[in-house]
């Protein structure tokens, strides 16, 4: 089964986590994120805080 791309780009998913307080945990090298070394919960925390984020900027549109 082949994985489909993202629609978020790694390096902001990573900013997220920098934020959130635990990037260390997620390897980079040479451009490619792992994180395999995240929980199921802060990976839930990356994504609420993308929708945060969409969620700001599409308030500041309006």
């Amino acid at each position: 089964m082949s994985r489909r791309g993202s629609i978020v780009s790694d390096p902001v998913k990573y900013e997220i986590a920098q934020e959130l307080g635990f990037s260390d945990r997620i390897q980079v090298d040479n451009g490619k994120y792992d994180y395999g070394n995240i929980t199921t919960r802060e990976a839930g925390l990356i994504v609420r805080g993308l929708i945060q984020k969409a969620e700001e900027l599409l308030s500041r549109q309006s």
